[in-house]
């Protein structure tokens, strides 16, 4: 008797499953890491009834000031920690030199001195910065 071979033929499908698993990882690695990526800086945002701007595909450079009046600048080496006033105009006039239509942004805690946020605004002019956003919260939302 002689025994016949099987021809086994090649498997053509995909298995997916391996692929799933890997998804699924980086999900939860996104969704814990996202809540930790927003910025530091505690600013209580006054409200007001506005239209969100269009968002553009570059992030925006954010000036914030928080309720003592110190400056934050979102783009810097250490996000949470406060910059002084030459600081923020040379680090702004780069941006603005090397992608001149950054956009430009102020958040300011509602409990701070409105001059500190003129006074902001005031070195973004300086800084050569062509027009500035204000960030406000929408009326409706939680703090």
């Amino acid at each position: 008797m002689a025994r016949q071979r099987i021809r086994k033929r090649p498997m053509s499908e995909i298995n997916v499953v391996p692929y799933i698993d890997v998804m699924l990882v980086l999900l939860v690695i996104f969704m814990v890491t996202a809540p930790l990526l927003t910025q530091g800086v505690k600013v209580d945002l006054p409200q007001a009834s506005a239209n969100p701007i269009e968002q553009k595909e570059q992030e925006p450079v954010v000036v914030t000031v928080d309720v003592d009046g110190n400056y934050f600048l979102n783009v810097s080496e250490d996000p949470e920690k406060p910059i002084d006033h030459q600081t923020l105009v040379i680090k702004v006039a780069a941006i603005i030199q090397y992608q001149p239509k950054t956009q430009v942004l102020v958040r300011g805690d509602e409990n701070v001195n409105y001059g500190k946020v003129v006074t902001a605004m005031g070195l973004l002019q300086k800084a050569g910065v062509p027009g500035i956003g204000l960030v406000t919260r929408s009326p409706d939302e939680e703090r």
